[in-house]
């Protein structure tokens, strides 16, 4: 890279951090990505002897694990000043957006944890943070086959109808709830997680409107997992079904048990989840069109590189102009929705995450165009770089669905 950055006046502790997110990005993250994209089978990914288990444990001995979750479990949440937070997000969607979400979501479960008074439920947020083995993995459990952007538009009043509802339902029965149902192959974590943060349905009549939800060791009886997902990109980001037949467990275990707070709920995780994903997938299309400027400085034809080329310059440019404009909505949602947590603006963080997953992809594909031929050569990364964005458009809501939902907030 050789254009300026205009972060101005970072301070020391800010340079320090995106010097090590950035090593660990270029060192680690990259590499490792690769190598786990060109795996056959998604089972692999997650093997014992993986090296995929090498990021996770570089990644929690550098103690951005612990950056989600406050001091009084042993966290760094409130250590990690808005840039700190807005950098390492964007570097690590940089490097491997597949392994940043699947990094940030291991923490998912845990961080309800932090917030509960029970010291079982506590106590796996302690583990959790001083667990630099990876024993301990959280995944996010709410997508389901028959409801997959419903729960996008979980927030709109239509949805609050029986046919609307979730299919996983919880039924209390005294002191503890019965859990039947199953969550799809899109489980970020999924096959390999040890506790999950499982979105249920509480109360049917009320369909979207009628959810809460629990947190659980996934080897309760009765709890089963499918296959690992064979998917086009994002191959080093593990997702896969999980089963609940029967499944009991302690009335404590639901951390959101109140039906009448789904909405507002919905409303800050639909916030929170399209802020970080705008930052991660501006990172991402920063580095489709680095690949891409990089590869026009080097390759040669009709005697001159190709960056001499008035069209290769045009393609370029409006390249640039994209990615600069999505890291920069981006970065100003990030910091809007901080100041104003928990429910921020879901407008802007619905328009940041559509805004930057479509520039990482549009960009990715003109980069392949100036690759050329070797663009479809998995000997260079930007082929791949393209199968990740484009299955950040359809991942945490498909764009469409999403557009639709923030028109609503309007």
């Amino acid at each position: 890279m050789s254009y300026p950055e205009l972060d101005l006046n970072l301070t020391v502790e800010q340079k320090a951090t995106r010097d090590m997110i950035r090593k660990f990005g270029a060192e680690v993250m990259r590499p490792v990505g690769i190598q786990l994209d060109l795996l056959a089978d998604p089972a692999e990914v997650i093997a014992e002897k993986s090296v995929l288990w090498d990021v996770f444990r570089q990644y929690r001995q550098l103690g951005l694990h612990k950056r989600g979750l406050p001091k009084s479990v042993g966290g760094m949440l409130e250590d990690i000043d808005l840039m700190q937070g807005i950098i390492i997000a964007e570097e690590m969607g940089y490097a491997d957006s597949g392994l940043a979400i699947s990094l940030g979501v291991a923490g998912n479960p845990f961080r309800y944890a932090a917030l509960s008074d029970d010291p079982e439920i506590k106590g796996w947020a302690r583990d959790y943070v001083n667990d630099l083995e990876c024993k301990m993995i959280g995944c996010w459990a709410i997508t389901e086959p028959d409801h997959g952007s419903d729960w996008v538009m979980a927030t709109q009043d239509d949805f609050n109808k029986p046919e609307t509802g979730p299919s996983l339902k919880a039924v209390k029965k005294g002191d503890e709830y019965v859990l039947n149902g199953q969550k799809s192959a899109w489980v970020s974590d999924g096959t390999m997680a040890t506790h999950a943060a499982l979105h249920v349905c509480l109360e049917p009549s009320k369909g979207m409107h009628g959810s809460g939800i629990c947190i659980l060791p996934l080897d309760r009886p009765g709890i089963t997992k499918g296959k690992p997902l064979n998917k086009l990109g994002q191959r080093a980001l593990n997702q896969g079904e999980i089963f609940f037949e029967e499944v009991v467990i302690p009335k404590k275990y639901m951390v959101v048990s109140d039906y009448n707070l789904s909405l507002p709920l919905m409303r800050g995780i639909l916030t929170n989840a399209n802020t970080g994903m705008g930052v991660t997938f501006g990172g991402l299309a920063k580095a489709a069109f680095d690949e891409a400027l990089k590869y026009a400085r080097e390759r040669v034809q009709g005697g001159i590189p190709i960056i001499q080329h008035q069209n290769i310059k045009l393609k370029l440019i409006q390249m640039f102009r994209r990615v600069e404009s999505a890291r920069s909505l981006a970065r100003r949602t990030m910091a809007y929705n901080a100041a104003n947590a928990p429910m921020g603006s879901p407008l802007h963080a619905i328009a940041s995450k559509v805004t930057s997953t479509e520039a990482a992809t549009e960009v990715a594909a003109e980069a392949i165009q100036i690759f050329g031929g070797n663009g479809l050569s998995k000997e260079y990364v930007i082929e791949k770089l393209f199968r990740d964005a484009k299955a950040s458009m359809i991942e945490d809501g498909e764009n469409s669905a999403l557009s639709l939902a923030a028109a609503g907030f309007f």
